[in-house]
């Protein structure tokens, strides 16, 4: 089958964007959809519309907040809504990004998006997932959430990966037309470097005139599975550049 037409649900988003320059740079045709582009794939408004003649759906959406409850519920709608939506127009299989770890989470954003696997797995276009490590952007992020000079950031490991990394080896697995072996794990794509997120953080801060102090993390979820590395890359996961201090160098 000659893949060319895909769509890509929250195309505007942190990783949707790069996946859809990726996909155009590759010569595919891409349907953006997010509700910048009239589609709302939470009320399903211009879904059908979207996904006539689309080979792929690729499922970068995300929910805006880290409470579990309303992200797993986001998460239950659009996956019964893609699924529906796209077995009506032919699609062949959704690819998915998903979080390293996952199934390692008790509680939070990632057990939603544990969930979220669940939901998709449970329809009847075949599925694909990716599970990814925190994006670089991420540690911009942590910092615009705290005001002043000083801010506290958790110690906790993490193997931070380019958000244009992983919407690449995204769009490689959409396109792989082989069959995953059963038994075969879950691909994983993940930054050379094991670092904690205080220590980019601190890269960061300096640029922007912020003391970074690194605490324990208490408070976030499932802080101590991750002081333990249970959101850290597997043997089997893929490590690609840039670090996260090569990336900060490309940055404005």
């Amino acid at each position: 089958m000659s893949i060319t037409k895909f769509a890509v649900a929250g195309a505007t988003g942190r990783l949707g964007h790069h996946v859809v320059e990726v996909l155009t740079e590759r010569g595919h045709q891409v349907v953006p959809m997010s509700r910048a582009t009239g589609v709302d794939i939470i009320t399903g408004e211009g879904l059908a519309k979207a996904l006539t003649g689309v080979d792929v759906i690729i499922d970068v959406a995300s929910w805006h907040a880290s409470e579990q409850e309303a992200a797993t519920e986001f998460f239950r709608t659009s996956a019964r809504n893609l699924q529906e939506a796209g077995q009506k127009a032919g699609a062949a299989q959704i690819t998915v990004a998903s979080i390293i770890g996952v199934d390692n989470a008790t509680t939070g954003f990632v057990a939603a998006k544990l969930a979220h696997e669940e939901f998709l797995l449970s329809g009847p276009l075949e599925v694909r997932i990716l599970r990814a490590a925190q994006f670089h952007e991420f540690v911009g992020q942590l910092l615009d959430w705290q005001q002043g000079d000083v801010a506290y950031v958790p110690a906790l490991p993490t193997q931070l990966v380019a958000s244009r990394t992983v919407a690449e080896e995204l769009v490689d697995l959409a396109l792989d037309p082989g069959e995953p072996t059963p038994g075969t794990p879950i691909p994983e794509i993940a930054g050379p470097r094991k670092e904690t997120m205080a220590e980019a953080a601190a890269l960061l801060g300096a640029r922007r005139g912020i003391k970074v102090v690194g605490v324990d993390g208490s408070g976030m979820p499932d802080a101590e599975l991750a002081a333990k590395g249970a959101f850290l890359p597997s043997p089997h996961a893929k490590l690609a550049g840039p670090t996260f201090q090569d990336w900060l160098a490309t940055q404005p």
